[in-house]
């Protein structure tokens, strides 16, 4: 349904040019918009006009018209004057509102579309009837974006992803909640994986940059139909959770590129839960304290390098040997050890799984 503020602005254009007063009323004969306050037309004598055979009825020196949609009338429209100038005026105003109506139904027939495209709810036949209705073509590669904003977002991000990718190179865009825009983006026939992520990078750059939006940015497979692009969502969707689990610094989650992260995420949680039972049989991951914390991270990040890793700590390399042998007695894991250390990083990344579903249970 077009906005109030839509029809009061073409209106109000309409009478700059025209000078002539209009108003919109909908077939109860109820106002949606007015260039002018109009008393004189009453509910009743706008309803009965609406149920009315006429397409068009001059009375008491105003022109009521329908404004159709797809053959069925969605408004009325009501020119203040009489004679032939402000009939022509009138239909010249019924034929705009009528395309303003026909690009909103298609919008939203598109937008519905797609919505329950990627939602999986409608069947295969369905899928390719619709996708030919709206002349949306079947057989092309594309892939699922998940823009993902930090609090509710507002307009201007959406006006970006479509500056960004239009529907006239045939992309989809559409919205599932407050926070999430999801691009269905047509790729040409040489676009690589590679590609697919530089133009994450751009989306999220141009974000911040125009936007001054901070997002995250995920992004499933590529997929060669219609039907297949629900499959790619689901994937972009999984690696969104995992990113925000697993890699919460990064801020581009590629489905591709999850690693050990997609395993651990789709284990049951009370497997998790027995496996840090068996990993930390004395010291559990949350009574670490902040050096501890911080010692381990620096020492995964630097490839079990202790010197290297004393140096970014700024401690004396005796000192760091100390804290990690505090540390092996304290949960019987010598991360020093390469299997010690694999096993050590996946429980630490299964412990924060575990955090992220207690706060976010499905």
């Amino acid at each position: 349904m077009i906005s109030n503020q839509t029809i009061k602005l073409s209106i109000d254009k309409l009478k700059t040019v025209t000078k002539i007063d209009f108003s919109v009323r909908n077939m109860e004969g109820y106002m949606v918009a007015s260039t002018a306050r109009m008393e004189e037309i009453s509910v009743e004598a706008a309803r009965q006009f609406a149920e009315s055979p006429a397409d068009s009825q001059e009375l008491q020196g105003y022109h009521f018209f329908k404004v159709m949609g797809e053959e069925v009338p969605e408004y009325i429209l009501i020119a203040k004057g009489s004679g032939e100038d402000v009939h022509m005026i009138g239909r010249i105003a019924v034929g705009q509102l009528e395309d303003l109506v026909l690009a909103y139904k298609e919008r939203f027939d598109k937008n519905n579309f797609v919505q329950n495209l990627i939602l999986d709810n409608l069947l295969l036949v369905d899928i390719y009837n619709r996708a030919k209705k709206l002349e949306i073509e079947p057989q092309v590669r594309r892939a699922v974006y998940i823009v993902e904003t930090r609090n509710e977002r507002d307009n201007s991000a959406m006006e970006v992803i479509r500056n960004l990718y239009g529907d006239d190179d045939g992309n989809l865009i559409t919205e599932v909640d407050e926070k999430s825009i999801i691009l269905i983006r047509r790729l040409d026939d040489e676009e690589s994986y590679e590609d697919l992520e530089e133009a994450a990078v751009g989306i999220r750059d141009t974000m911040n940059t125009e936007a001054m939006i901070d997002v995250r940015v995920s992004c499933g497979t590529i997929v060669n139909e219609i039907a297949q692009v629900s499959r790619s969502y689901k994937e972009a969707r999984m690696a969104l959770n995992v990113g925000k689990i697993f890699y919460s610094q990064e801020r581009i989650h590629m489905y591709r590129k999850l690693g050990i992260g997609r395993l651990i995420y789709q284990l049951p949680e009370n497997l998790c839960r027995l496996f840090l039972k068996e990993v930390f049989t004395k010291q559990q991951p949350e009574t670490f304290d902040e050096e501890t914390l911080t010692t381990i991270k620096m020492f995964f990040g630097n490839s079990l390098n202790v010197s290297e890793t004393a140096r970014q700590l700024f401690v004396h390399r005796n000192t760091l040997v100390y804290r990690l042998e505090k540390l092996s007695r304290s949960t019987g894991l010598d991360i020093r050890s390469f299997d010690d250390a694999v096993t050590f990083k996946i429980a630490l990344m299964v412990e924060n799984y575990l955090k992220y579903m207690e706060k976010h249970p499905s």
